[in-house]
């Protein structure tokens, strides 16, 4: 009763040894009385085999696992934490992310860069090259000028100011240093004619004369941070991993790092750089100013989209990135490409499916107004909250079958659960629309595909808004499901519809769902299966 109810324990383990004098079943009946509503796990480790079978027998009855040795019981109790406090840091709601039409600019833009030097048979990208690509993403980067002879570099270097960096400027060269193909802190003409004879002459010994094609003159930076790494490279097994940890010269010897798969959010770019030590610095440390860690996350999820966006990128190497209380800034990148000898279909795919950004399209509303159809993502959470603020009670009982309080229906748990979704096994998707007088984003409707365990049969939800039903909305999310069911290889969507909800059963008949009764007489089970001719809107 003590160690139950002492709040620094969180759970509790009964070891039973018997002596000559131990009933191990009447101690079993003891302990199951005191595992009732205690809100704390509770395991059981019975040893002697067969003496204490029938206690063992009383516990497994009343839900409490036993095991024959008490190590195995903690591994597994430490095993329950260990998920427990994953899954509180998966689920804790993420920053919105980007709008889907910036987006899917930036994507093309980096594509068509990608794909001009891939067509050019180049598998490296110059400095340059990298850096645009980062930029697209925002990803902030030192100002970066070429320079193809001696005088242009003079001329460049005025330009930035100095003090300057030379770095050569290759099409093959991958690590600059290893070649001699860097020279800093540059303060006059001389030290800049100097240093570009330096490097013309270093890279041509090392590397041959095809791997010079000039410099890049930079500012030389003097920013009291933090030199990061960030990079990625590709796993036979899991596809594209990332990289994160302590970046500089001495990244090889620190090996202070950390891996994830992408794609990221907020959430998982923080958990991402608590496991490397580097992080307690950035947090602040002898009297330094902290970084700004929530643009440091932002910054590990716009890389991290786009090692999903362009899969044609095989490595890519951001070190350093120097973090600082003023700026984030990537001084140097390295980015390498497949060789076109791969298809796109050919190219890894992440192991965790990202946001399926195929699936965002527009709709016009009878109103007149615009919204964006969707699928779901974490940061939906809040906006969620508002949504079901707007829920009549008649329309809660017609989706869920029973009447659901806002408190239970808005709760943490439950919604992020929702927001959060692998979307191999479930898309949803939401109608999202600005606002005009507030420019905050509402959201008006909602339908869910979720599958069962067979691949091939998935089950179809969908509930909107009070102020928008009659508008054609909820037709136009089942229909869109109803297509992405197909991509997905779907062979039969289900939908259960109380007799009463008439609208429901008005676009299930539009779609042509064969409609059977429930044994639930207020209730009736529609059934498409999409393996046949295709259905009209």
């Amino acid at each position: 009763d003590i160690v139950l109810a002492d709040p620094e324990s969180d759970g509790l383990l009964v070891i039973l040894a018997p002596q000559g004098m131990t009933n191990p079943a009447q101690v079993a009946e003891r302990v199951k009385e005191r595992a009732k509503d205690k809100g704390k796990p509770l395991l059981a480790s019975w040893m002697g085999g067969r003496s204490v079978a029938e206690g063992i027998e009383i516990l497994n009855a009343s839900g409490i696992p036993t095991f024959s040795y008490p190590d195995a019981a903690v591994r597994c109790f430490a095993s329950m934490w260990s998920y427990s406090e994953r899954l509180h840091g998966l689920y804790e709601t993420p920053l919105a992310g980007d709008d889907p039409a910036c987006a899917n600019a930036r994507r093309e833009k980096a594509r068509k860069l990608i794909e001009r030097a891939a067509f050019a048979g180049r598998t490296l990208l110059t400095e340059i090259e990298s850096k645009e690509i980062l930029e697209l993403y925002g990803i902030p980067t030192v100002p970066t000028r070429l320079a193809k002879n001696e005088e242009e570099a003079i001329v460049e270097a005025q330009k930035l100011g100095f003090p300057v960096v030379l770095k050569v400027h290759s099409e093959i060269v991958t690590h600059k240093t290893d070649v001699g193909g860097v020279q800093l802190n540059l303060t006059d003409e001389r030290q800049v004619r100097e240093a570009y004879r330096a490097i013309t002459d270093s890279v041509v010994a090392k590397a041959g004369a095809s791997a010079f094609l000039g410099v890049t003159v930079q500012p030389m930076v003097h920013v009291r941070g933090y030199e990061l790494i960030l990079g990625s490279s590709v796993d036979p097994q899991f596809g594209p991993v990332l990289l994160f940890g302590s970046g500089g010269q001495l990244v090889e010897v620190y090996r202070d790092r950390a891996l994830a798969l992408p794609p990221l959010n907020t959430t998982l770019a923080k958990r991402l750089m608590e496991q490397t030590k580097v992080f307690a610095a950035l947090k602040g440390v002898r009297g330094r100013k902290a970084v700004e860690v929530k643009a440091l996350e932002a910054l590990l999820v716009r890389f991290s989209e786009l090692v999903v966006d362009q899969p044609r990128l095989r490595e890519i190497d951001i070190n350093p990135l120097v973090a600082s209380t003023v700026e984030l800034l990537a001084l140097d990148a390295r980015m390498v490409l497949f060789g076109r000898e791969l298809s796109d279909e050919e190219l890894p795919r992440p192991a965790i499916r990202p946001y399926p950004i195929e699936y965002v399209s527009y709709w016009t509303m009878k109103d007149g107004s615009n919204v964006i159809i969707r699928p779901i993502r974490a940061e939906d959470e809040t906006p969620m909250v508002e949504f079901h603020k707007t829920l009549s009670d008649s329309t809660v009982y017609r989706r869920y079958f029973q009447m659901q309080k806002l408190e239970s229906r808005v709760a943490h748990d439950r919604l992020i659960r929702n927001c959060f979704l692998d979307y191999d096994r479930e898309m949803a998707l939401v109608a999202d629309r600005v606002d005009a007088s507030t420019g905050r984003h509402e959201l008006l409707g909602v339908g869910r595909l979720a599958r069962e365990r067979q691949m091939g049969k998935a089950e179809l939800g969908v509930v909107v808004a009070d102020r928008c039903q009659g508008s054609g909305l909820g037709t136009e999310l089942v229909h869109r499901l109803l297509e992405i069911a197909r991509i997905e290889k779907i062979r039969s969507v289900e939908a259960h519809i109380l007799l009463e909800n008439v609208t429901m059963r008005a676009i299930a008949k539009h779609f042509h769902f064969d409609c059977v009764p429930d044994e639930d007489p207020a209730s009736l089970t529609a059934t498409l299966h999409l393996d046949g001719p295709r259905n009209k809107r």
